[in-house]
């Protein structure tokens, strides 16, 4: 298997890391219904889907060179590869585990567990954007994964302020 990814495969699962994690606040937001808190949850989505437009725009203006292989890879095990570790990061058994008990609860609990699962989603997805970015040379677009970091660690500080005012 390839062991090293452009920038194009990457950007492809940022866009689905994106929509995850839009339907994942979507969901959220739902639940707390008129809660005016629902409101942050919808926020958060709504950065997520401009998030995934960012990185489909990103995408489409790379160069040739960034969107070539990097190695013979027939079967494409390459993309397989980063598929498995999207859906692991994002939508992982411990995130489902979080939202069903989300669902299960109401009132503030259900909002704390709500933005405990949410953080732990952006930390999922800042884990997996760091681990490609060692494998795509810079070459082939490294650089601009920069810039998708940040905006998961800025979704990280939102969610840590709210919760942190929630305890105060």
């Amino acid at each position: 298997m390839a062991n090293e990814f452009n920038a194009d495969e990457v950007f492809r699962i940022a866009e689905q890391i994106e929509r995850n994690g839009a339907d994942f606040y979507g969901r959220i937001a739902k639940k707390m219904g008129g809660d005016p808190v629902s409101r942050l949850f919808q926020d958060l989505a709504s950065m997520e889907t401009e998030h995934e437009k960012a990185f489909s725009a990103m995408r489409s203006s790379l160069s040739d060179q960034e969107r070539e292989g990097t190695t013979f890879d027939p079967e494409q095990e390459g993309s397989q590869y980063l598929q498995a570790l999207a859906g692991i990061s994002v939508l992982d058994d411990r995130v489902k585990k979080a939202f069903s008990l989300v669902e299960s609860l109401s009132g503030e609990e259900a909002l704390k567990s709500g933005m405990k699962a949410a953080i732990d989603l952006e930390k999922d997805s800042v884990v997996f954007y760091l681990g490609m970015k060692e494998l795509v040379p810079g070459r082939l677009g490294k650089e601009k994964l920069d810039w998708i970091i940040k905006e998961e660690m800025r979704h990280i500080r939102i969610l840590g302020a709210r919760l942190l005012s929630l305890k105060k």
